[in-house]
């Protein structure tokens, strides 16, 4: 599964879909396949302010747990529930119906500034 050309990666494999100053999150496939069996997902609450850097929540999979987070300062304005009652979505569909928190971003420079979800495939060998 190729990462999507509209989605940008960070280092730590989070991907952003910018829509105006919404900006939906989740995990790369690599990520989710690295993780294994995802077994539980938590996210901040919408109305949570989130600092650049910051965890908007964890995955949690049957080998490890892992934080998620953003590269900009944002504030939550939804969770997926359905990835809350499902967590296997992030799994099998992680730019789809696994995605995990919506973020309202004044700035989105810094996520502009990295690479498409095609630079980061190369990057990993996909």
């Amino acid at each position: 599964m190729s990462t999507p050309a509209d989605c940008r990666v960070s280092d730590t494999h989070e991907w952003f879909r910018v829509n105006g100053k919404t900006v939906t999150m989740g995990i790369t496939k690599h990520a989710a396949d690295e993780l294994t069996d995802i077994t539980y997902v938590e996210m901040k609450p919408a109305g949570t302010t989130v600092s650049a850097g910051g965890s908007v929540g964890e995955v949690e999979s049957v080998k490890t747990t892992s934080e998620i987070y953003s590269i900009a300062s944002g504030k939550v304005v939804e969770t997926n529930p359905e990835a809350a009652k499902d967590p296997s979505l992030v799994n099998s569909d992680p730019y789809g119906k696994g995605w995990l928190v919506k973020l309202e971003v004044s700035d989105t420079s810094a996520i502009l500034a990295l690479p498409d979800g095609p630079a980061y495939d190369k990057k990993h060998g996909h």
